[in-house]
């Protein structure tokens, strides 16, 4: 027996058939690190993870480098505006537009790895909630290595750093050069090597892998293990894009984003000693700070968590909790 095809019923699940199945989604990633960085590597596996997962159903483009012309310090209001679907940015960066986004650049508050993922418990819900009212949610955060010194002449007392034009990049590593005698110059990663390669800088502050990534040898001779301050870059997205997705689709990239983050800090702390053995295979000398400037450090910087407290919203209760948990 041949049974009658019902047309109004195909027709109705025609109709019913886009919102059933969600149609490709295409996202351009800004990041303005090199592709050698491994943020940038993170990225890409990140993306492809996603594209896999959803059955190709969401393709993220990675554009390292700055490729679509977004600048570090521009990519979150690039990411709230829409410019960009997505982007990769340093918190601390972004402390123009959300103040509390800097209190990991407070001068030895955090120690290491350990304190820092304490720190991140205590303010990543409130780092979410103010990013959300910028329409962007985080997916990732991951921490660059510990912070160093990389200087032209060698650096054994503070005197040593008078005068010396160094590459800062926030207020709080402004105020802490200033503190120690330097001149701070606050510039962007990508334009740190013009300005070591036209002597406009002597000396900068960043990680060991950007410090290789960018062939720091061929301008500076000294890298000293100062660890006085961290830096995480967060892995963002449009909310109104995000919001687009399917309620599966978001589902899948947040499972993938929690998948992949420890992943990403444990490259993190692998790092360091990478690039340090490749800083001094390139002729750089590689050694802890003397105790002389190491104490000087501490001792001008000793009240800038104080200071922070007082000027960002928020930041006073958090530092509290986490010196309490921490017994600093």
């Amino acid at each position: 027996m041949i049974k009658k095809f019902n047309f109004a019923a195909t027709a109705f699940l025609v109709a019913a058939l886009p919102a059933l199945v969600a149609a490709d989604v295409e996202w351009d990633v800004s990041v303005p690190w090199s592709p050698s960085e491994f943020h940038s590597i993170n990225a890409e596996n990140f993306a492809r993870r996603v594209e896999e997962k959803t059955g190709g159903t969401v393709k993220m483009t990675v554009h390292p480098g700055g490729a679509l012309g977004i600048k570090a310090n521009e990519s979150l209001r690039a990411v709230e505006d829409g410019a960009v679907q997505m982007g990769e940015y340093a918190l601390f960066q972004q402390v123009g537009e959300v103040p509390l986004l800097g209190i990991e650049s407070i001068p030895f508050l955090i120690k290491d790895y350990s304190e820092l993922r304490q720190m991140h418990e205590l303010v990543r819900p409130v780092w979410e909630a103010q990013l959300k009212k910028r329409n962007q949610k985080a997916l990732y955060i991951v921490p660059w290595p510990s912070q160093n010194f990389f200087t032209k002449e060698p650096v054994t007392t503070m005197a040593d750093l008078s005068g010396v034009k160094f590459r800062t990049y926030d207020a709080n590593t402004a105020t802490m050069i200033t503190r120690l005698g330097g001149v701070p110059l606050q510039l962007n990663n990508a334009d740190v090597v013009p300005a070591l390669a036209t002597g406009k800088l002597d000396a900068a502050m960043t990680s060991g892998s950007t410090a290789a990534a960018q062939k720091y040898w061929q301008f500076l001779n000294h890298t000293y293990n100062t660890n006085h301050l961290w830096a995480s870059n967060g892995m963002v997205v449009n909310l109104e894009v995000w919001n687009e997705l399917t309620a599966e689709q978001r589902a899948i990239i947040e499972s993938v984003a929690a998948e992949m983050e420890p992943q990403f800090w444990a490259i993190s702390e692998a790092e360091h000693a990478t690039r340090m053995q490749q800083l001094i295979d390139n002729g750089m000398t590689v050694s802890a700070p003397t105790e002389a400037l190491a104490a000087a450090m501490r001792r001008e910087t000793a009240d800038m968590a104080g200071e922070f407290a007082d000027r960002v919203e928020g930041a006073g209760e958090i530092i509290k909790k986490f010196l309490a948990i921490t017994g600093g």
